[in-house]
């Protein structure tokens, strides 16, 4: 069948109007004007696009991954995302250990594409939405457990290069199959190269939570912008980072190696209340998720 719509992206080109042509399920043609053949739907004015990869997102609707798989999903849907990799924030060990094993079941069923650590291995002076106590240095052992816990399907793990333990954890972590992330830091220019040059190859919400740069200290950021084998995560939500930032940033680098990550949490979607983010109470207020009592943004 042939869909028609006010524009079509595609990911290179904006087709105004646009039409998408499935051929037994398979998207078999993009095209601009007129289709082929007169169209069986005509979507009217609304943006066409394929289906959003969220590499960092905690919940939504109402639910966190871990604990309401199902409705942070349909959350996720609903405004366009049809991949999903889950993201943990900091806990003890027994829990993320239960949590990894049950989100494992999700990814293996297909529902996820996978499980993102985000720490417990990260910078007490950066720590964010993350709670505090919840947080030390990478053990081998403790890696291994997690990833063992995972079975496979923990696809990115994200912390703090300058942590005592952390150049072994990302190799480790690189070894097990998944992406090893730095984020949530305090890391200098230099420990953050080096954690590179380890097999660290994502930067976790860029800016956010990290050293600032700064002319003599250039620190995580400039590193991460520097070398080409980084992917950076920005939230472009326009409250996490300032929009000539995200131009900057893109201009720089290349929109290849920009992710674009909601970072939501489950209160995506839902009115302003309070909610939850691990153990973490976070109030939204005017749209806007800050751990309660505080000006930290929480997602």
């Amino acid at each position: 069948m042939i869909l028609t719509a006010a524009t079509v992206l595609t990911g290179e080109y904006s087709h105004s109007p646009g039409w998408v042509e499935v051929d037994h399920g398979v998207i078999s043609a993009v095209g601009s004007g007129v289709p082929p053949r007169p169209a069986d739907v005509d979507l009217g004015d609304v943006v066409l696009t394929p289906g959003f990869v969220d590499m960092h997102v905690h919940g939504g609707g109402g639910g966190a991954y871990f604990e309401a798989t199902d409705t942070a999903v349909a959350a996720s849907v609903t405004f366009g995302t049809t991949s999903t990799i889950a993201s943990l924030v900091s806990d003890h060990h027994d829990v993320l250990v239960a949590q990894v094993r049950a989100l494992a079941d999700h990814v293996e069923s297909g529902e996820l594409l996978g499980i993102h650590l985000e720490g417990p291995w990260l910078s007490p002076h950066r720590c964010g939405a993350h709670e505090p106590s919840a947080l030390r240095d990478p053990d081998p052992a403790e890696v291994s457990a997690l990833l063992e816990a995972g079975r496979g399907t923990i696809r990115m793990v994200t912390l703090a290069p300058e942590l005592p333990g952390a150049t072994e954890a990302i190799r480790r972590i690189v070894d097990g199959g998944a992406v090893a992330a730095i984020g949530h830091t305090e890391a200098t220019y230099e420990q953050a190269r080096a954690a590179i040059d380890a097999g660290a190859t994502v930067a976790t919400h860029l800016f956010n939570a990290m050293r600032p740069v700064h002319h003599r200290e250039p620190g995580p950021v400039v590193a991460a912008l520097e070398d080409p084998r980084v992917t950076v995560e920005l939230v472009t939500d326009g409250v996490h980072l300032h929009p000539a930032l995200h131009r900057l940033v893109t201009a720089d680098v290349g929109p290849d190696r920009v992710a674009l990550v909601t970072d939501a949490m489950a209160a995506a979607g839902m009115q302003d209340g309070s909610y939850r983010l691990g153990s973490l109470a976070v109030d939204v207020v005017d749209q806007v998720a800050r751990v309660a009592r505080t000006d930290t943004i929480a997602g």
